[in-house]
């Protein structure tokens, strides 16, 4: 992890507090229905069903401004930088310099304070950006 606030992002990676794969997904839409498991970027990403057509157009907004591409990660699909930087603090959204080393852009605090509202996460995520670009 680094403090690169001088480089440029290259990709934005966001990490959703569940592990992928099919067990994975059922565990947590179970311990979601019982209350045991939550995730705020599964909230403003998805809605019950799908990836919302809201945070599909958000992303091309960000493409297109910025020029990153955002990738999601669960927990299970992190590499080991990632993993260092982001264990015990899912769900958050990295940046990611063209070396590899990633910044905190959003913690779960900033992700909770938005209430599953993408277009809140757009404007949080660009007085973020707002740093580097």
């Amino acid at each position: 992890m680094t403090d690169n606030q001088q480089a440029t992002p290259v990709r934005l990676i966001g990490v959703y507090k569940a592990d992928g794969g099919f067990i994975g997904e059922l565990k947590y839409v179970f311990g979601h229905l019982l209350g045991l498991a939550d995730c705020k970027l599964c909230d403003i990403t998805h809605s019950p069903i799908r990836k919302k057509p809201s945070w599909k157009a958000m992303e091309k907004r960000i493409r297109t401004d910025y020029g990153l591409d955002f990738q999601l990660l669960h927990m299970n699909e992190r590499d080991a930088i990632v993993q260092a930087a982001t264990t015990g603090r899912e769900p958050c959204v990295l940046a990611q310099y063209d070396d590899g080393t990633v910044t905190m852009l959003l913690d779960s605090v900033d992700l909770k304070a938005v209430a599953g509202s993408v277009e809140k996460f757009e404007k949080t995520l660009r007085a973020r950006l707002i740093l580097f670009f």
